[in-house]
């Protein structure tokens, strides 16, 4: 009975995503990678990782799993139904002092376990004019632990706008979600370069970028 009810929780999401935003995925020319991989995107909406899991085509869908943090989707029984259930989100404790479970090692069991990962390197909702925030060390981290895995940039354009920063209504607009060439780390490269590169990637695809995607 919960797996039905999470499977039409699932199709629910999908589809409402679909109708407010209209949105469309613009994919690399080789594709997206066949097994676990990591897509790691710009972040300014709540609804970030609803879009990129939207439009994964459902046989990749059904393997990838959003990070997000614990204190939000385990602070009520619908949100831990949610995140836990419908997203299987690899939930992070954002308190140090609270965790439990290296971040780390939880992002790499999954991937082990053959998931892909949602992640945003910035690490919180970009509300600023810059188009991205400094990248944290955590993708870094785990590059290094599994030096193996494919790391997809994806730019998400337009969702900051569908839903503004206080509101709770969305606003219909078209939304695309772009997805770059997989990556992987360099031996020996080292986290400033390899954070600098990974931003790079990202930026390459944002439309305002010169010689982006339109």
């Amino acid at each position: 009975m919960k797996a039905l009810l999470t499977k039409a929780v699932a199709t629910v999401i999908v589809l409402f995503a679909r109708a407010v935003t209209a949105v469309r995925a613009t994919w690399s020319e080789e594709g997206l990678p066949s097994g676990p991989c990591v897509y790691y995107a710009n972040h300014s909406s709540h609804g970030d990782f609803v879009l990129v899991w939207t439009v994964l085509p459902p046989r990749l869908r059904h393997r990838a799993r959003p990070v997000a943090g614990a204190e939000y989707w385990l602070k009520s029984r619908l949100n831990r139904f949610i995140g836990r259930d419908v997203f299987k989100a690899v939930l992070i404790a954002r308190d140090r002092e609270k965790r439990t479970e290296d971040p780390v090692m939880q992002m790499a069991s999954a991937i082990d376990a053959g998931y892909s990962l949602i992640l945003f390197p910035e690490g919180t909702r970009n509300q600023s004019d810059e188009r991205l925030l400094p990248f944290k060390s955590g993708i870094f981290h785990l590059a290094m632990a599994r030096p193996d895995i494919n790391l997809v940039p994806v730019w998400i354009s337009n969702l900051n706008r569908v839903m503004p920063k206080g509101e709770f209504v969305p606003v219909p607009l078209i939304c695309t979600v772009t997805f770059g060439n997989a990556m992987r780390i360099i031996p020996g490269e080292y986290k400033d370069v390899f954070l600098e590169r990974m931003q790079a990637a990202l930026l390459a695809l944002s439309p305002n970028t010169t010689g982006g995607p339109e």
